[in-house]
């Protein structure tokens, strides 16, 4: 499906719906009082809040690297999102935060998410500093043993923020790449709207 039909489908809903009220495929938890920022550090070291990605809508979502489903199938469909915005996709910034930095170092990081997309990022924190952003941000986690090592459950859900730094959408991980890139499109032609004298 091209660029060009997603953009023809969003003025049909906006029409519909009205731009005051949007109509979402994803789950609108606009107002929520939690997950409203970060400080955490890239693969360089370089610490990242989410006032940072300010202009760009912002999908967050929380993983381990040694995931073995979950963790990179939601970013293959990341980055399919990306690639049915088009040029829009410019204005998406994918977020991963790892769940597990004692074994996901900052340059393991930094190669498995290159591996899905250059324009997405990779963070990390301390155990302890992790721990307090997950119950923040309403992620729950737990060590479950494997024979010598151990795996993670954990809550498999992603969040979009809109360009002005806000929580909008919950993503659930059946979600399919298209509805998400309809959202995301709404929420920087929104934006944009807003934006124009």
């Amino acid at each position: 499906m091209s660029i060009k039909w997603w953009f023809t489908l969003l003025a049909s809903m906006l029409l519909m719906t009205g731009c005051d009220a949007p109509t979402f495929h994803n789950t609108d938890i606009s107002g929520a009082t939690y997950g409203r920022t970060f400080e955490l550090l890239d693969p360089e070291g370089k610490i990242r809040h989410l006032d940072d990605f300010r202009g760009k809508a912002v999908m967050v979502f929380f993983g381990f690297i040694q995931c073995p489903d979950v963790c990179p199938t939601t970013l293959l469909r990341a980055r399919e999102v990306h690639r049915l915005l088009g040029e829009q996709g410019n204005r998406m910034q994918v977020i991963f935060i790892t769940l597990d930095p004692e074994r996901d170092t900052p340059e393991i990081l930094r190669e498995y998410i290159a591996a899905f997309g250059s324009e997405f990022l990779g963070l990390y924190t301390t155990p302890e500093k992790t721990r307090a952003i997950a119950e923040d941000f309403r992620i729950y986690y737990r060590k479950v043993p494997t024979g010598n090592t151990y795996t993670l459950d954990h809550t498999a859900i992603t969040y979009l923020y809109d360009p002005d730094g806000q929580l909008r959408l919950a993503i659930s991980h059946q979600a399919s790449a298209e509805d998400i890139a309809a959202d995301v499109a709404m929420l920087l032609h929104n934006h944009s709207s807003a934006q124009t004298p």
